[in-house]
């Protein structure tokens, strides 16, 4: 399987349901200290944007088994 990240690069994806925990978690994190500000949210906004293309691929994934 694979999805398009918001940096319109194409990933593979072997292990779906690991990548939808991992991208769940990384969205939470955070550089701490000086101006990182702007870098948290660039960071969180791909995170939360993979984790939701990932949600749509297993959803999209599991109505096709049906």
């Amino acid at each position: 399987m694979n999805v398009t990240d918001l940096n319109g690069f194409e990933l593979e994806v072997t292990y779906l349901d690991e990548a939808i925990r991992q991208s769940s978690e990384f969205s939470s994190y955070g550089q701490v200290g000086g101006d990182c500000s702007k870098f948290n949210e660039k960071q969180k906004a791909y995170w939360s944007d993979l984790h939701e293309k990932l949600l749509t691929l297993k959803s999209k994934h599991n109505n096709e088994k049906f």
